[in-house]
């Protein structure tokens, strides 16, 4: 008898972008407590499989931490 990977047999967790769920029209660079979410623990930018945002608000949301960065309300690297 051949096991089975586990991902092939329980069904997939989808993901709802939680800015389509809101309503949100655009990304708040200085909403700086809501963006620590899509931070990981160095600093990066979490990619769109694990944070579970649409295309379109991953790539605004990306240029929102970049520009909360640039002015320095998020730091660049974290020791």
């Amino acid at each position: 008898m051949m096991r089975r990977n586990k991902k092939q047999t329980t069904p997939g967790f989808q993901r709802h972008c939680l800015f389509c769920v809101n309503g949100a029209e655009a990304v708040d660079y200085k909403n700086v407590e809501g963006m620590r979410r899509y931070l990981s623990s160095y600093g990066k930018i979490v990619p769109r499989r694990r944070s579970g945002v649409c295309a379109k608000h991953q790539r605004m949301l990306a240029q929102a931490i970049k520009r909360a960065r640039h002015m320095a309300l998020i730091p660049y690297l974290v020791r």
